[in-house]
Parts: C-alpha cells; sequence; structure tokens
C-alpha cells in the first residue's frame, strides 16, 4: 500500500503577498535600523516639541532684557546664560525654534509644489514645454542661492515672508529635474495607457497614477531642502537680515559677535542648535533613501 503525500506546495502561491502593515512595518525598520538616525528623529522631535510648547518652556520673554546682563551659563533662573542686554538664553533658543522650523519647513514645501509641477508638466508633455521649463529651471539652478537672497533681502528689506519666499524659488530646480526624468520614463508604460483607454484626462493621469512613483524622491529631496533652508536664514539672520522683532538662532549670533571670547554662551547654544538640527534633516533625508529605495542601499 503506497502511503499517500501530498504534493510540493509552491511557495510563491502559499504564501500571501506581504500586505500594507508589513510593508509600513519594513519602512520603519530600515528608517530606524540605525543609532544615528534615532538620535536624528529624537532630535527634530525634541527641536518640534520646543517651538510647539515654547511660552511654557521658556520661562522669559526672549525679547524683554534685564539687569542680569552677561550672566554665565548656569546662573540662578538663567540656566544657559544671559546675553548683553539680559535677555535669557534659553528662551531666545527656544523661540528660535519657531522661525527656524517656518522657515524651513514652509520653504521647502513651496518649492517641492513648485518643483512637482514645473516637473510633472515638462516630463509628461515633452516638446517646447519640457524645453522652455528646463531652460528655466537650469537658469534658477546657476544662481548661487545664498547670494541671491542676501541681495533680494537686502534690497527689498527684511522679513520673514520674503525670506520664505525667496528662498523657495531659488531651491525648486532640483527636484523640478528629478521629477521630470522619473515622469518622462513613465509617461508610455502599461498602467498609464490603461489609465488613457479608461478615459482618464492628462492632468488625472499625472496625479493619481504617475505622481504616486514619485512619491520617494520628493520627500527625501524635500527633508534636504528643509535643512538648506534653515541654514540660509541662519545665514542671513547672522548677518543682520533676518526678521528684527522675531528671534532667531542666526539673529543670536549677530548679536554675539562682539562678545565670542567673553561670553561664548551667546552664540554657543545657538550654533550648536543650528548645527544639530541642520545635520538630523540631513541624516534624515539620507535615511529615507534608504528605506523608501531597499535595494540601492543594498547595493551601495
Amino acid at each position: 500500500m503506497t502511503a499517500f503525500t501530498s504534493p510540493p506546495m509552491d511557495t510563491a502561491q502559499a504564501l500571501p503577498a506581504p500586505g500594507p502593515d508589513a510593508t509600513r512595518a519594513g519602512f520603519g525598520r530600515r528608517l530606524l535600523r540605525r543609532r544615528a538616525t534615532r538620535l536624528a528623529l529624537g532630535w527634530l522631535l525634541l527641536v518640534l516639541l520646543l517651538a510647539v510648547a515654547a511660552p511654557l518652556v521658556a520661562g522669559y520673554d526672549p525679547l524683554t532684557g534685564g539687569d542680569n546682563a552677561l550672566q554665565p551659563p548656569l546662573s540662578p533662573g538663567h540656566w544657559l546664560g544671559t546675553d548683553d542686554l539680559g535677555r535669557d538664553i534659553w528662551s531666545r533658543v527656544v523661540y528660535g525654534t519657531r522661525v527656524s522650523l517656518a522657515v524651513g519647513i514652509i520653504s521647502a514645501c513651496m518649492a517641492v509644489l513648485i518643483g512637482v509641477v514645473v516637473g510633472a508638466i515638462a516630463g509628461y508633455f515633452g516638446g517646447w514645454p519640457d524645453a522652455l521649463l528646463m531652460r528655466v529651471a537650469e537658469f534658477f539652478q546657476t544662481l548661487p542661492r545664498f547670494v541671491v537672497a542676501l541681495i533680494v533681502i537686502a534690497v527689498f528689506g527684511a522679513s520673514l515672508a520674503k525670506m520664505i519666499l525667496v528662498i523657495a524659488l531659488l531651491s525648486w530646480p532640483q527636484l523640478a529635474r528629478v521629477v521630470r526624468a522619473t515622469v518622462a520614463s513613465l509617461r508610455q508604460s502599461p498602467f498609464v495607457d490603461a489609465a488613457r483607454v479608461a478615459g482618464m484626462g492628462d492632468g488625472a493621469i499625472i496625479v493619481r497614477e504617475i505622481l504616486p512613483n514619485v512619491a520617494a524622491p520628493i520627500i527625501v529631496l524635500g527633508s534636504l531642502d528643509i535643512a538648506g533652508a534653515i541654514l540660509i536664514e541662519a545665514s542671513l539672520s547672522f548677518f543682520g537680515l533676518g526678521e528684527p522683532n522675531l528671534v532667531s538662532w542666526g539673529g543670536m549670533l549677530n548679536d554675539a559677535q562682539q562678545y565670542l571670547r567673553s561670553a561664548w554662551w551667546m552664540s554657543a547654544f545657538a550654533g550648536l542648535a543650528i548645527a544639530l538640527t541642520v545635520w538630523a534633516f540631513n541624516l534624515l533625508g539620507d535615511a529615507l533613501n534608504d528605506a523608501l529605495n531597499p535595494r540601492a542601499g543594498e547595493v551601495a
């Protein structure tokens, strides 16, 4: 009597494909696998919390001076010391998070929007729109961002809105070129042809079918644009071209220029905040690139 044996199971057919939850879990593991990335995310979360809760955690009005000028760190009531006008350094660093995050996030979102629209139109339609838009992108890409921003703010006056607008207008070309290349490679794909046969218009095809496939580079470059915008804002404020009625890390560095040796704490904590925040966003961009493109990370 021959024993019954079940036929060999096809593993590819038997095992279900990973669902969205598994995909998200895999993304999370890849994103957080490095200790440096976890530290960067922790720092960014802290900066965000400080920006939101600034009135609760600052302790002092960042614009109001006092009698205790140039108090060193760990002084009574001023654990990061005071500046030359008696203003609390901790309170000024905390409120400075608001300006840095506002400039970085808003200008990056605007740059992403411009870059996606320009890149999608150029890549999908090709022809003269592609040639014209890419020549415009090349022109903006050749401009030194900081120098142009410095000239524009110096000529038209310092304000947060102008700074955000200028940084955004100078930051979109790289993203536009990436989006354009990806859209151009996908516009003749079978799923795009199927969408056309189904009666979808060009705008719907771009938004619903093509742009979701460009999400990864958009997210990565967007995080890097935030870091670049924060650095440009700090540099402009350091040269005295920041919003005069707001506290910013770059403005604190400007105030500390005459006291670099006698009152090092006036510049040290603001400079450290800038360095750590820019480092964290750059590291987050690298981590997002590895997490969203795991095969590229394995090859590297």
